[in-house]
């Protein structure tokens, strides 16, 4: 059955139906499409993939400079105060407007900051006992400088893990589409599976339907007997059954394949194909080697063991001796005249340097330590045993491929020769040499094997696609199909 026949049955089959202009001709690429665009769990991966981006944008960011303003435009009091020297309370009254402008830069190489803070404020005080009010400007700009020692790179452990997180939620989402295609596939030709069952259906129930008027005028004419029409009215009814419950199934594979790329259930479809085969060369140490090297589900793996070392990285800062150096100058003016604020200013200098030094934990951080050590210890077997079932699945899927050709060539042959075998045997039938029982046999044994064809052809087609997401080649146009953001990696 070559590629215009199996085209033109199917034709044939809509017109018959009479549906072929109320239905949607879907190929297999358009399917792709339409399921990419509805797929609810392609919409949930792109979001992750979305978040994880933002949020690492977000760490990059914040280790650029940082610039802030804070304003107190208006603080005003008006307190009764309790001075003990003369046993009474006297009001102080205190306005003040301030402003703060600060400039900080996190250092992801040292794990450092430095901050640079200018305060400058205006305030006016009075109070009863001294019956005078005072007004003062005051300016202070320091510069600071935090870094931690003895301890882990705090900030790039951190930016290194989300961009991790990042590339792991970019290995999620190709990995889904991935996924995406091979379950539209396969639903794709269960629909054209269903459809080609119904025409050969078909082609039975209407060769069941000559042989009876045939039968029924001859029996009429005395040329054959009662039984023979009895067997042919059976053989009528069952070929009919069998085509109204392959409507039936197929009716129901369209639901399921609309229902799976997200079409309007309600919508007539049928979808157009091209099973034919021709033999695609496969070399079983390429295909390996590709899938070791391009198989997105290793470098899921890997990431897992890096995610572990790193966990295994602080963990071993738990509890243990670090401390933290702090150098800050800065330079302090203030006058009631604003212009003349730094004209005596003064100098303030700060070192200060912390250390903490645990004495006894009761084995807490090394058991912490010993647990992060054996995490990084299975996430390694995890690794090495995804490597060996990714060369398993790569060899079975090859051996698969060379089953399917020899299946499908004898499949062929069946065909051919059922065929040959039915239309002689219908010859032998209409001289009434033969009957219709075992002229149903015939039927359907040609019919077994058009179906078995059908079969093996789309189960090759399937497993050419197998091959595919194993390997992330595609061997039929001969082109690597990984993804561009994982080739940079």
């Amino acid at each position: 059955m070559n590629k215009k026949t199996l085209l033109f049955a199917l034709l044939f089959g809509l017109i018959f139906s009479g549906s072929l202009w109320a239905q949607q001709l879907v190929k297999l690429q358009d399917a792709l499409l339409i399921a990419a665009k509805n797929s609810p769990d392609i919409k949930i991966v792109q979001l992750n993939l979305v978040q994880t981006q933002e949020l690492l944008k977000a760490t990059e960011a914040s280790y650029k400079a940082n610039f802030k303003i804070n304003l107190n435009p208006l603080t005003y009091g008006n307190n009764r105060v309790w001075y003990d020297l003369d046993q009474k309370f006297w009001t102080t009254k205190n306005l003040k407007t301030a402003g703060n402008f600060n400039i900080s830069q996190r250092l992801p190489w040292t794990d450092g900051t430095v901050s640079l803070t200018n305060t400058l404020f205006w305030q006016q005080s009075s109070i009863e006992k001294y019956s005078q009010t005072t007004s003062k400007f005051n300016n202070n700009v320091n510069l600071q400088f935090d870094q931690p020692i003895f301890t882990y790179n705090k900030m790039k452990l951190e930016l290194n893990s989300l961009r991790l997180s990042f590339e792991n939620s970019q290995l999620n989402y190709n990995l889904q589409m991935l996924q995406l295609e091979k379950s539209v596939t396969q639903q794709f030709y269960q629909v054209y599976s269903a459809q080609m069952r119904l025409q050969i259906s078909l082609e039975e129930y209407n060769n069941q339907k000559a042989n009876y008027e045939i039968i029924k005028n001859k029996v009429a004419g005395g040329l054959s007997a009662l039984k023979e029409l009895y067997q042919a009215e059976l053989n009528l009814a069952s070929s009919k059954s069998t085509w109204e419950n392959g409507q039936v199934s197929l009716d129901n594979a369209k639901d399921n394949f609309k229902m799976l790329i997200g079409m309007d259930i309600f919508s007539e479809v049928s979808v157009l194909a091209d099973p034919v085969v021709d033999s695609v060369p496969v070399n079983l140490d390429q295909a390996i080697k590709y899938a070791l090297d391009n198989r997105m589900e290793l470098r899921q793996r890997q990431i897992t063991v890096e995610n572990a070392q790193q966990s295994l990285t602080q963990t071993m800062a738990f509890n243990s001796f670090q401390g933290n150096v702090s150098l800050a100058v800065g330079l302090v003016g203030d006058n009631t005249n604003a212009a003349k604020i730094f004209s005596s200013p003064t100098d303030n200098e700060q070192v200060a340097l912390s250390l903490q030094i645990p004495i006894f934990d009761w084995g807490e951080r090394k058991a912490r330590i010993k647990a992060s050590q054996t995490s990084i210890e299975s996430a390694k077997v995890n690794l090495d045993d995804q490597r060996n079932t990714i060369i398993q699945t790569v060899r079975q899927s090859y051996r698969n491929l060379q089953n399917l050709l020899t299946q499908i060539s004898i499949a062929q042959q069946n065909v051919r020769n059922a065929q040959l075998t039915y239309d002689i045997n219908k010859e032998i039938y209409l001289n009434g040499d033969l009957t219709g029982m075992d002229l149903n046999l015939f039927q359907s044994q040609l019919s077994s094997k058009k179906l078995d064809l059908i079969t093996a052809q789309i189960n090759y087609k399937n497993e050419i696609l197998n091959m595919k997401i194993q390997t992330l080649y595609d061997w039929e146009t001969k082109t690597s199909i990984v993804p561009t953001d994982i080739k940079k990696k």
